[in-house]
């Protein structure tokens, strides 16, 4: 194996101590840095390599410390105190390390978080990964920009407390509040208080993209506001406790045949199921048996023992047989692709539903493809 001399040269090494001007000494801290990067080196000659790291770093020329920060950014081979050093220089040298640099612990975040001031912080909320101990960090103490970039960062970890602060101390805020509402995941408290705090266009894809318990979910349906807003379908393939869905739309008189018939047609095959099983009053365990393996018969079985109109049964048979037949692939947009597709078999197989359940399945199908073509353009 070559040794970090070999390997660094000579020639570089002086380069970096005595080049003449700035840009000679930033090319020979480039390459140097590079050579770090990517060569296994021994433990002794980790310490070498170190030590010419540090020299770097105390470089007069800003020039020269720069082109260590960019290059190192990712890098593993720098030292923790080389990059604490490198985070307290000026910005130009900072950011790109407090951005990226995989090698600062907690606790040296959260000191740039407490006293690096506004721009790194900023730099803090844009990383590929932060810790739920410094997202509350970040806002508790960053303004509205860091709080919202954060916030829309899903890479960032959040407890339930830490969103619940961001949206205390920034109600008034539409930046702040859209970061929030455009996360991929949110505790459903969130959900359910960003539903009062926002405008009408973000309580839109809020309701379309987030999960709300069955109280909330039947106060905004029966709310003149929101009526046209929110669709109980795509409440009730989002919800996580399909089991408390379905009882308390059963307990409203809203677990009818037509909702559970458009469920299944879009592949909520769970609501389906526990919607049976609650309407028979039979355990979930055998209904799913009765409508999955119990062969022709039991689907039949269990579909009258829940009441459900004799005439819709050849169409509650080809849903659960499109969706037997149908399978998600793995690409962009499979949720999409996989409810068009369960519709499509769904409208083109022979059964008997209300012509007011086809015309809602195909808006629905329209919907879907114009909102998947646009995503792709």
């Amino acid at each position: 194996m070559a040794t970090t001399r070999a390997a660094l040269t000579d020639a570089d090494i002086r380069m970096l101590v005595k080049g003449a001007t700035p840009d000679e000494r930033a090319l020979a801290a480039h390459k140097l840095c590079r050579s770090i990067d990517r060569t296994v080196l021994s433990e002794d000659e980790r310490q070498i390599a170190h030590d010419i790291l540090r020299v770097m770093a105390a470089d007069a020329a800003e020039l020269v410390r720069r082109a260590m920060a960019v290059t190192l950014k990712n890098s593993l081979a720098l030292p923790p105190d080389v990059a604490m050093r490198l985070a307290r220089d000026v910005e130009s040298v900072s950011l790109p390390i407090i951005s990226f640099s995989p090698v600062f612990t907690d606790a040296d975040l959260a000191e740039i978080v407490k006293v690096g001031g506004p721009v790194r912080q900023m730099a803090v909320a844009k990383r590929p990964k932060l810790s739920s101990k410094i997202t509350t960090l970040l806002v508790e103490q960053g303004g509205e920009d860091v709080v919202a970039t954060v916030c829309a960062n899903d890479n960032a970890r959040f407890s339930e407390v830490t969103l619940q602060k961001a949206l205390d101390r920034f109600a008034k805020s539409e930046q702040v509040l859209q970061a929030v509402a455009y996360r991929s995941a949110l505790p459903l408290a969130v959900t359910e208080r960003l539903i009062d705090m926002v405008g009408e266009q973000l309580r839109d894809h809020i309701l379309s993209a987030h999960a709300l318990s069955p109280e909330r979910t039947m106060e905004l349906i029966l709310g003149a506001k929101e009526r046209a807003t929110i669709d109980l379908v795509d409440q009730a393939g989002r919800t996580s406790d399909p089991k408390a869905f379905v009882a308390h739309l059963n307990k409203m008189g809203r677990l009818s045949p037509s909702l559970i018939l458009r469920a299944l047609a879009h592949g909520h095959m769970t609501f389906f199921e526990w919607a049976v099983a609650e309407l028979a009053g039979v355990p979930h365990h055998r209904t799913w048996l009765m409508i999955h393996d119990a062969g022709p018969l039991g689907l039949k079985a269990i579909c009258e023992r829940a009441g459900l109109p004799p005439r819709l049964y050849s169409a509650f048979r080809a849903g659960v047989d499109a969706f037997h037949g149908l399978e998600f692939d793995g690409g962009a947009h499979d949720r999409e692709r996989f409810q068009e597709h369960m519709i499509q078999r769904f409208l083109t197989s022979t059964h008997v539903a209300s012509r007011e359940d086809s015309e809602y399945l195909l808006e629905r199908m329209d919907r879907s493809s114009n909102k998947r073509r646009a995503q792709s353009a």
